[in-house]
């Protein structure tokens, strides 16, 4: 055998196989191996009975613990040490009190009113330096601590503290009240837009660094918890240094934005191309009757100086010929000049079409020369005439109406779900029989001279299953469309008088559609959140354009047709592009719902009106606002720029039509582009007020005649 298995061999052997003996010996002691036999435990027993024992028995075996030990220090003589004791044990049977206190108060809602008045009281009573930015402050809170009581159950108690402090925030936010003033339990805190945005995001509130300390001073010092909790959680300050802003600035410091503040700064870094489109046919229009100008002015020219050889030839009296002829050259030049100062047009650059653009008829392009030629130059001196047509006899009935680009139709959509169109030439000449058609072609209106309805002045659309609340024409007038409550968009023939296509898309009512400039395409804005593209040859939208947070209310379309622009009831405005459906422009400044919307003429502004009256004027190039300012009393339904972009008219429920400077501002902006977050207020050239019409549509024509429409209302 090898010598490593004698190695492991070297172990004691094995016993020798016997007998198997068992040890008798237990291995624990007899009297301590006796274990109860385990028994599930009874179902309603509870788990609190079975713990109770343990630790009653743990509290008196502490207390016999702590009193030996007093004893102890009190045979030793340890007078100090025994009164330190004292004093912690003390201390901590005070701070278990106050943990059981405090946590019976985190349910009641007095704690709201209380730190809600204290910081109110404490904001009010600041100095007047730093009052008005730590007022800023206060609606934040008041929303919140409204919607914490309401979540939490407390319904009366939140009604009465919305109506308590309700009239500090009236001024600011009155349309956000009315519509908060309806929760009336935690479900509605979930199906309301406003109230899940506001707990969803954040406010920001631009403070100074002084306003800022004092605010945490304040906090620090009264320690109300719940105060700090909810400013903590919802608003996020920006601190500046130096000294407070203006008190007229209040509306532009406190935003709600949260999470799409980020979303704004991302979106607006993208780069737009906001200029005219090559080649357009108003830009091919232009350039011919300059040259028809100039060569009209040359053969002027020729002519004045043979008519001048000959009288000089004649000699007498030369002298009045002479000066005259020089007066009618300067005022000839400087007409020339005013045109080209006026004309925003022209210097704006010249961009790329990216959609497929539809062939002008010739008769068309006729037809824009001769309104080019007889077009009026508007400035702040040279103000538009004004053609207002009125409805009456509507009842309430009339929900929105448009005009042609040369103001010869006038078209009204109606509750009852019909659509009126008025021939401007044919009014006040007898009608003739015709009636309407539907989308298979069968007559689904009424004759126009029937007997019992007696002779219509206007011809009647009828298709629609649901209250019209747009309409628009073409940009050449041969063609109208509406949309309706029915979730659906009608193409009709203003030459057939018929319906030609339904398109069907959208799920909810759609509120606007517009033609392109351009015609052919146009775009929707429905309460579904989405805007679409159409072009009239297909029954399916090219593009949906998805992102807003509530309805989409108005939809306008960008002078080179590549852009679009919404506006929401959540308050903002966007840009999107038409090729690839993408936001490229996110504007936020409106405390309302967007209603109207307007493109410049050159492509580079866009302005916007909203519910409560308020006109902004936005740069699209940089995304900010150039020129907020509070145009009306009421909302503003309609908004358009003049032909050269020098003057925009607002037209608003307040019953007033309403002229802007807008060619002054834009010049000093321009000359102010170095100054970062420079903004001019526009200036109001007039108001023209009617006597009790709400303006429903305003539009420049080509010649720059301001057309208006509204519906007589005896009760405004």
């Amino acid at each position: 055998m090898s010598p490593g298995y004698r190695t492991r061999g070297r172990r004691q052997p094995k016993p020798s196989p016997g007998p198997l003996r068992i040890p008798q010996k237990p291995r624990f002691p007899k009297r301590k191996f006796t274990v109860p036999r385990p028994q599930l435990p009874h179902l309603d027993a509870s788990p609190a009975h079975a713990r109770a024992p343990p630790s009653s028995w743990r509290a008196m075996e502490d207390e016999e613990m702590e009193k030996k030990v007093q004893q102890y220090l009190h045979r030793k003589g340890f007078r100090l040490t025994e009164l330190a004791l004292q004093e912690e044990r003390n201390r901590l049977s005070t701070t278990s009190l106050s943990d059981v206190s405090l946590s019976r108060s985190d349910n009641d809602p007095a704690r709201y009113y209380d730190g809600y008045n204290k910081l109110r009281t404490w904001a009010y009573n600041s100095l007047d330096q730093y009052k008005h930015e730590l007022l800023r402050v206060l609606y934040p809170v008041f929303i919140h601590c409204f919607m914490d009581l309401v979540a939490e159950g407390h319904t009366q108690e939140a009604r009465s503290f919305f109506h308590t402090f309700r009239e500090d925030h009236e001024l600011m936010h009155s349309r956000d009240l009315q519509k908060l003033e309806g929760i009336l339990s935690p479900l509605h805190l979930e199906e309301m837009d406003l109230a899940r945005s506001l707990r969803e995001n954040k406010f920001r509130i631009k403070l100074c660094e002084y306003s800022y300390e004092l605010l945490l001073q304040y906090l620090q010092k009264t320690q109300a918890l719940v105060m700090l909790g909810i400013i903590n959680e919802r608003i996020i300050f920006e601190v500046s240094a130096g000294q407070p802003s203006l008190i007229s600035d209040d509306a532009d410091v406190v935003a709600l934005v949260g999470t799409s503040k980020d979303l704004a700064k991302q979106i607006n870094q993208k780069e737009v191309h906001w200029g005219l489109l090559e080649d357009s046919v108003e830009e091919r229009m232009e350039k011919a009757l300059s040259d028809s100008d100039k060569t009209e002015a040359e053969s002027k020219d020729a002519d004045a100086e043979d008519n001048n050889k000959k009288k000089s030839s004649e000699g007498g009296k030369q002298g009045g010929p002479l000066k005259k002829l020089k007066k009618d050259k300067v005022v000839g030049a400087t007409g020339k000049n005013n045109k080209s100062e006026a004309s925003m047009v022209s210097a704006a650059p010249r961009v790329k079409p990216e959609l497929t653009l539809p062939a002008t008829p010739v008769e068309v392009e006729q037809s824009i020369l001769e309104d080019l030629r007889n077009r009026a130059q508007l400035n702040n001196l040279a103000l538009p005439s004004v053609s207002f047509y009125t409805f009456l006899n509507t009842h309430n009935g009339l929900n929105c109406s448009s005009i042609s680009n040369d103001g010869s139709l006038v078209v009204g959509g109606f509750s009852d779900s019909s659509v009126k169109v008025w021939d401007m030439a044919k009014i006040g000449q007898p009608a003739k029989t015709s009636s309407s058609q539907g989308e298979n072609g069968s007559s689904q209106g009424e004759h126009l001279s029937s007997t019992s309805e007696g002779k219509r002045p206007y011809t009647l659309f009828q298709g629609h299953s649901g209250p019209v609340y747009s309409a628009a024409f073409s940009p050449f007038g041969d063609f109208l469309l509406s949309s309706s409550s029915d979730s659906t968009i009608r193409l009709w023939s203003t030459k057939l008088n018929a319906n030609l296509v339904c398109y069907k898309g959208h799920n909810y009512p759609v509120w606007d559609v517009q033609f392109s400039p351009v015609g052919h395409y146009f775009a929707s804005a429905s309460h579904d959140r989405t805007a679409r593209i159409w072009s009239m040859d297909k029954i399916q939208p090219l593009r949906i354009m998805a992102g807003h947070l509530a309805d989409v209310d108005c939809v306008q379309w960008h002078v080179n047709c590549n852009y679009i622009a919404t506006g929401s009831s959540d308050k903002t405005v966007r840009l999107w592009d038409v090729q690839t459906g993408e936001c490229i422009r996110m504007f936020i400044g409106h405390r309302s719902m967007v209603l109207s919307l307007a493109m410049s003429p050159d492509g580079r502004y866009m302005a916007s009106g909203d519910e409560d009256g308020t006109i902004m004027m936005w740069d699209l190039s940089t995304g900010r606002c150039v020129s907020p300012l509070a145009g009306h009393n009421s909302c503003v339904w309609s908004l358009a720029f003049s032909c050269e972009g020098a003057l925009l008219a607002s037209g608003s429920a307040d019953c007033t039509v309403k002229l802007w400077d807008v060619a002054s501002s834009t010049k000093a902006l321009k000359m102010d582009d170095t100054k970062a977050g420079s903004t001019n207020r526009l200036r109001l050239l007039k108001a023209l007020p009617t006597k009790s019409t709400p303006v429903y549509n305003l539009r420049f024509s080509r010649r720059n005649l301001l057309f208006a429409t509204g519906a007589l209302s005896l009760g405004s």
